[in-house]
C-alpha cells in the first residue's frame, strides 16, 4: 500500500462490553453479528474494486509487446514487483485491506486455519527442536564461514546509502520431510530491496517443460547415456560481482543470538560488533549469492552459463536453459532448472568427464549428487529410458498416489474408467454449491491435477481444463 503507511492507519477503539450494563451473552452475540454484517457491507465495494483491478491486470497481460514476448519465450520468473505493478489506495480502502490482512492472520492462528509453512525463526526453532536445532544452526553458520559467503565490515567504512540498504539476516529452521533431520538456513531478508532493484535484476530463466520433454525424446530415440546431477548449495557457490564505480555494495546485518554464535566460531568478528538500539549488530559485506537475495537465481544462472560457454557449449536460442556441444562428432545436451541438471551423450565417458568437471567446479566441499542409469527422477517426474532407441516413459506414480490418498472418496482396484471423463463433461453442472470443506478439497485436487497433466498425464488435460 504505497498510498498509506501502516503507522498512519487510525486505530479503531475496541468495543468492550460494559460490566455495569448487565448485558447478557445473547446481546453480546447480537452486537458481534451486527458489526460483522456492517464490515461485510463495507468490504463489498472494496472486493469489487479489487476484482476489477485483477481483471484489468490480467487483460493487460495479453498485450504482445516486446517484453511480454521475451518473458514468454524465455519462461522468465520474476520475484520483483516494479513500480508499474503498484497501486495507490485511498485511506478508507487501505484501512479495510489492513483489517482483512489482520483477520486472515487471525484465522491461521486457530484450529480452523491451515498453515503449510514448516520453517521457524531461530528463537521458535530452538525451542521446538532443542539440541538438534542448535546443531543445525552451527552447521549452517560454519558452512557460510567456510565458503567465505561474507566478510565483516566496520561501519565507518560503509557509505550512508550502504548502511541504509543493509538487510537483516534470518536463520530459519525446518525439519526435512523424508530424512527427519533438522536443516538450518541463513537467509538474506529481501523485504526492503524491492525499492531499488528492477525486474531485470531479479529475473531468471527456467527450463521450459516442452524443451525438457523434446530433448528427452531425442535422447530416448538415439539411445543416449543419461546422467542427472544436483549442485549442492548452488547459490552460495555463486560470487556476487564487484560493485561498479558509484554503485552500492551489498551488506547484511547479523543480529540477535547469531552474533554470539558467530563470535564463538570466529573470535575475530568481536571487534566489528556495534550497538544499535541497545542490540548487538555485526555488518558483513555479502560476497556470495545468499538465499533470500532476489538476485541470487540470476547470478547463479549467469555464472553457470559462463562456465558452460567456457567449455564450448552453445545455448539454444529458443530456451536459454538448454545448451549443446559436439564431442567426438556426437552431440552432448545439457538442460538445467536452477541447480537441477541433466546431461546426455552417446558415449558414457563424455558424461563421466562432465561429472568430474562439475565436482571440481561445484563439489569441492560437498560432492554433487550424480545419478546414472536408465531411470531418473527429474523435476518431479520419473523419466524411464529402459526401452533403448524406442520410447520415453514419463511417470508421476508417487504424485498421483498421494493425490488419491488425500482425496476423501476412496477407489478400489475395480474402479476403472475407459476415459478420464464421462460423456457429460461439457454439460453445465446442476448440483448444489460445495460447502467450504469440499470446495477446498476440489480446488486443491484440480490444482494438483493441472500440475501432473502438464508433465506426465496429457490424457487428463482436457478434463482438468474444464474443472479449472
Amino acid at each position: 500500500m504505497s498510498g498509506l503507511n501502516l503507522s498512519q492507519v487510525p486505530k479503531k477503539p475496541r468495543e468492550w462490553p460494559s460490566s455495569r450494563s448487565g448485558s447478557s451473552a445473547n446481546k453480546n452475540k447480537n452486537r458481534v453479528a451486527t458489526r460483522r454484517k456492517h464490515r461485510e457491507r463495507e468490504m463489498k465495494p472494496l472486493k469489487d474494486k479489487l476484482k476489477s483491478g485483477i481483471c484489468t491486470k490480467e487483460g493487460s497481460r495479453s498485450t504482445k509487446d516486446s517484453k511480454a514476448i521475451l518473458e514468454a519465450q524465455h519462461n522468465l520468473c520474476f520475484q520483483h514487483i516494479g513500480n508499474e505493478m503498484k497501486a495507490d489506495y485511498e485511506e478508507h480502502d487501505a484501512i479495510l485491506i489492513a483489517r482483512c490482512m489482520i483477520q486472515i492472520k487471525a484465522k491461521f492462528d486457530t484450529d480452523e486455519g491451515l498453515n503449510f509453512i514448516q520453517q521457524y525463526y531461530i528463537n521458535q526453532g530452538l525451542k521446538k527442536f532443542g539440541d538438534d536445532g542448535k546443531d543445525a544452526v552451527d552447521k549452517e553458520l560454519r558452512q557460510m564461514l567456510l565458503r567465505d559467503c561474507f566478510t565483516p565490515t566496520f561501519v565507518k567504512d560503509m557509505t550512508a546509502s550502504e548502511q541504509k540498504k543493509a538487510q537483516s539476516a534470518m536463520m530459519l529452521l525446518a525439519e526435512k520431510q523424508f530424512k527427519k533431520t533438522i536443516k538450518g538456513r541463513l537467509v538474506y531478508r529481501c523485504d526492503g530491496t524491492h525499492e531499488w532493484l528492477s525486474r531485470e535484476d531479479t529475473a531468471s530463466p527456467t527450463a521450459l517443460q516442452e524443451a525438457i520433454t523434446t530433448t528427452c525424446v531425442i535422447d530416448a530415440h538415439k539411445g543416449r547415456d543419461i546422467m542427472t546431477m544436483d549442485v549442492p548449495n548452488a547459490f552460495i557457490q555463486t560470487y556476487v560481482p564487484e560493485a561498479k564505480e558509484g554503485e552500492d555494495r551489498i551488506y547484511m546485518k547479523i543480529t540477535g543470538m547469531m552474533v554470539q554464535i558467530l563470535i564463538d566460531m570466529a573470535p575475530e568478528y568481536r571487534e566489528y560488533v556495534v550497538l544499535e538500539n541497545g542490540k548487538q549488530v555485526i555488518y558483513v559485506r555479502v560476497l556470495r549469492a545468499i538465499y533470500g537475495m532476489l538476485q541470487s537465481s540470476l547470478l547463479f544462472y549467469n555464472q553457470f552459463q559462463s562456465d558452460l560457454e567456457a567449455k564450448g557449449f552453445v545455448f539454444n536460442p529458443y530456451d536459454p536453459c538448454v545448451a549443446n556441444k559436439v564431442v567426438d562428432e556426437k552431440q552432448q545436451t545439457i538442460r538445467f532448472h536452477v541447480d537441477d541438471l541433466m546431461s546426455s551423450h552417446m558415449d558414457p565417458k563424455v558424461n563421466d568427464e562432465f561429472a568430474k568437471w562439475l565436482n571440481m567446479r561445484y563439489g569441492l566441499i560437498k560432492a554433487c549428487t550424480i545419478v546414472r542409469g536408465k531411470i531418473h527422477r527429474y523435476l518431479g517426474m520419473t523419466l524411464d529410458f529402459s526401452v533403448k532407441g524406442k520410447l520415453l516413459k514419463i511417470r508421476m506414480d508417487d504424485y498421483v498416489k498421494n493425490m488419491l490418498e488425500d482425496f476423501p472418496i476412496k477407489f478400489n482396484k475395480d474402479s476403472k474408467q475407459e476415459t478420464p471423463a464421462g460423456n457429460d463433461l461439457l454439460e453445465a453442472g446442476k448440483g448444489k454449491l460445495l460447502n467450504a470443506e469440499y470446495r477446498q478439497i476440489f480446488h486443491t485436487t484440480v490444482a494438483r491435477g493441472l500440475y501432473v497433466s502438464k508433465r506426465a498425464r496429457l490424457d487428463i488435460h482436457p478434463t482438468i481444463t474444464i474443472l479449472a
